[in-house]
């Protein structure tokens, strides 16, 4: 950009202004750059002249070293770099480069001998009786509705909010921050239907329903007053309540949202292997089923 505004070998006027505003490099930094060009003969004098490995030498890690490691000490970047006796930047670095890579591992249960086998029935009885034994298929478990619990808390102990530049702060309170109320749901679903066209027909959305109850406020209180209906949850679900949830919600909500076509068919609510759902020959859900 210098040799291009000059003319015979010289520079006219605020050529070195104009190119340090172009490229964003110093002034002087140009100025010493064309003294360095003219006093060691062209371009030969503005050439890099570092050595070829210059710079901090990289730091490797071999894999055989992190193998060595205990696994307890390398749950996080700080232990595994005290291990390694390097910063925790050279890890941090080597982990985006993918020479070392993040795993989450989770622990599984023990399964005894019935277990597996009552797992293999299971999945073969899952099969489609008309496809055995030349194209094995799987059936379609378009029948099948499962339910689940899930526990969700009230609010958060602490809450990011984004708020406009004239807006109060809103103010939250909890009886004891470290015990905060939370609500268990029950949600049931099975599959969606598509027609022809791939139009949802039926989303497969059974409903989803919390354990709570509501009773009479017996006394005042600064909140509300004497007779006025509050909500409350249901600190233990047990099997009873379950029960209840069962034949007064999930059953109705079925045969509200079924689909026309495919009633009169028989429906399996799969439960998880939780000690609170009620057994499959519990002579109140049999008659509400």
């Amino acid at each position: 950009m210098l040799l291009e505004r000059t003319s015979l070998g010289i520079m006219k006027r605020g050529v070195t202004k104009e190119v340090s505003r172009l490229t964003g490099t110093p002034q002087r930094t140009i100025q010493d750059l064309w003294n360095k060009g003219k006093l060691y003969g062209g371009m030969l004098g503005v050439l890099n002249k570092k050595p070829k490995n210059c710079g901090r030498k990289r730091i490797s890690i071999d894999s055989e070293t992190i193998k060595a490691v205990d696994k307890r000490k390398r749950t996080t970047i700080k232990d595994l770099a005290n291990e390694l006796n390097v910063s925790k930047t050279t890890v941090w670095r080597r982990l985006k480069e993918k020479k070392i890579r993040r795993h989450n591992n989770a622990i599984k249960g023990t399964l005894t001998d019935l277990n597996k086998r009552r797992r293999v029935e299971w999945c073969l009885s899952q099969f489609q009786e008309e496809s055995l034994p030349e194209q094995p298929s799987f059936k379609g478990m378009y029948n099948v509705i499962h339910i689940d619990e899930k526990w969700f808390y009230r609010t958060k102990k602490s809450l990011k909010l984004y708020l406009a530049d004239d807006e109060e702060e809103p103010e939250r309170f909890t009886q004891n921050k470290n015990y905060i109320e939370r609500v268990m749901f029950l949600a049931a679903v099975a599959c969606p239907r598509f027609d022809v066209n791939d139009n949802v027909t039926f989303d497969g959305k059974i409903g989803i329903w919390p354990f709570t109850f509501e009773e009479v406020a017996k006394r005042d209180s600064p909140n509300r007053l004497a007779g006025t209906i509050v909500t409350k949850v249901i600190l233990k679900v047990t099997r009873d309540v379950s029960r209840d949830f069962l034949v007064n919600k999930v059953i109705p909500a079925i045969k509200a949202k079924w689909p026309p076509s495919e009633r009169g068919r028989p429906i399996f609510i799969q439960q998880d292997n939780a000690r609170t759902h009620v057994n499959v020959d519990d002579p109140v859900f049999l008659a509400a089923a």
